[in-house]
């Protein structure tokens, strides 16, 4: 990714930036909700922070609204679980008391890759840590991919200020553990 080309297309959409984190910066963001930020997610936001058009401020860590949105993937599959009888295949049997059922859930999400909020409800798993993790856009179960990796994503989220109104995901996308599961 030529991170310069793509910090320009997005100042033309309208996104604001600071100057990247620091490194310091980065590990204190890891610490506080215990995941790793993947290379190339590292990279783009030690580059340039994306603060505007909905992109997650991580230089303001202690923020509500990033422990909010670190929370909404499980609290989304919860909602379902309660109110449209969705219930995972991999977590087997739903128990029948909803404290059980919850917990066996929470349980199972703490297990998988935890989602990293890039902008609104779209999210990068933060395992494996090497660059080309897909984007999510995670919406309650309706989760989809939204690009094969971090560029494809900010390619087809602001497609039209790349020069195109094509959304594509490529072919290969790599497999993240649970949440691919929900994405198929």
């Amino acid at each position: 990714m030529i991170l310069q080309q793509v910090r320009t297309v997005l100042e033309q959409a309208g996104v604001v930036f600071e100057p990247g984190l620091s490194a310091d910066e980065a590990r204190r963001v890891e610490e506080r909700f215990n995941f790793v930020f993947p290379d190339d997610l590292r990279e783009f936001l030690m580059f340039a922070l994306p603060t505007g058009k909905g992109f997650h401020n991580w230089r303001d860590y202690q923020s509500p609204e990033l422990s909010k949105a670190l929370s909404w993937p499980l609290e989304g599959i919860w909602f379902d679980v309660q109110n449209n009888a969705f219930w995972p295949e991999a977590l087997g049997a739903k128990p029948a008391a909803e404290s059980e059922a919850f917990e066996c859930l929470r349980a199972r999400v703490a297990q998988a890759p935890v989602l990293i909020p890039i902008v609104g409800h779209r999210y990068m798993p933060d395992r494996p840590r090497a660059s080309g993790n897909p984007v999510f856009s995670v919406y309650q179960t309706d989760i989809i991919y939204y690009g094969a990796n971090l560029e494809e994503y900010l390619r087809n989220e602001f497609n039209a200020y790349f020069g195109t109104n094509e959304h594509r995901i490529a072919q290969g996308v790599r497999e993240i553990e649970f949440w691919s599961a929900l994405a198929g």
